[in-house]
């Protein structure tokens, strides 16, 4: 998420009440999570397994709660919780705004486009030309969606990343600054649910079909012309990459990556990274051909034992 101006780092050390390592005038152009950073941001770290990463990222403001050594050409906000100064952040510079109509005044809705009766459209939202979007939708501040796009009934985009951190007394919510990302020609079926990035897009690129009933975590990319079929579900910071299949009751879990023209078979749990171009199975997942080997070897040692 980058800020509309240029901040200073004593401007945001203010805003948090905390102190600073650096010059009071050391650029500070946004924050976002660590797999996005770039120079000028503000990265957070709140556990000494994570230090280091956080410090050799390309953020160059590390929100930390630890005095350490600032490295060279960066510089440090100390805070007793930088989870909840990161929220304070995202709440100070991307404040949640209450909408007063169905169809936001703020919205941009493209020549061509049909919204049906009943459809939410939030604050600053970005529709394309000539996309079709069926009753009942959702779709929250800050999307935006290229033109020819098809979203039908009880879809919700925009919804909050599903982060916390457990404390004694529940769990806090790392509040979700970011947008969701529709690219050009993408079909969205009955029901499916794609959460914001916290900080950055949660983003679905160009010519990708989506069944009904998925789920998309925060910040994942989905890449150019793949088909998801129904009940899959992506955790959150997964890339797929493109023209990959996914079919029916797919899991996935959080920070992988799929490579392009895989093909994963329904009811298959990714626990991990997997190559393009084969054509996966199983749980845990392995090659199909590999996992039905072993579903036969298992089932003709269980005929021997009957026997």
């Amino acid at each position: 998420m980058k800020f509309k101006k240029q901040q200073e780092l004593k401007e945001i050390a203010a805003i948090l009440n905390c102190k600073y390592v650096g010059l009071d005038s050391f650029p500070v152009l946004g924050m976002n999570e660590i797999h996005v950073v770039t120079p000028g941001d503000i990265v957070f770290v709140d556990h000494p397994k994570y230090y280091d990463k956080a410090l050799e990222s390309a953020a160059t403001i590390v929100l930390i709660n630890k005095e350490v050594a600032c490295p060279d050409g960066k510089a440090l906000l100390i805070s007793d919780d930088p989870f909840r100064d990161f929220n304070t952040l995202t709440k100070y510079f991307n404040p949640f705004i209450a909408s007063t109509a169905s169809i936001s005044e703020s919205a941009i809705i493209g020549e061509g486009t049909v919204i049906q009766p009943n459809v939410f459209i939030g604050n600053n939202v970005t529709i394309g030309e000539n996309c079709l979007i069926h009753p009942n939708v959702a779709i929250y501040d800050n999307c935006i969606l290229g033109d020819n796009v098809t979203i039908h009934s009880g879809t919700v985009l925009g919804g909050d990343a599903f982060y916390y951190k457990k404390r004694e007394t529940g769990f806090d919510k790392l509040i979700s600054g970011g947008r969701v990302v529709l690219e050009d020609n993408v079909d969205l079926g009955a029901l499916c649910t794609l959460d914001r990035g916290v900080t950055g897009d949660t983003l679905i690129k160009e010519g990708t079909k989506i069944d009904n009933q998925v789920h998309i975590g925060h910040d994942t990319v989905i890449g150019r012309k793949c088909l998801i079929a129904s009940q899959t579900g992506i955790a959150g910071c997964v890339v797929v990459e493109d023209e990959v299949t996914m079919w029916g009751q797919v899991g996935v879990t959080s920070g992988i990556t799929i490579g392009a023209k895989a093909v994963v078979l329904a009811q298959t749990g990714v626990s991990k990274g997997l190559e393009g171009g084969k054509t996966y199975f199983g749980s845990p997942v392995s090659e199909a051909r590999e996992k039905l080997k072993e579903i036969a070897g298992i089932r003709q040692l269980l005929n021997d034992t009957k026997k």
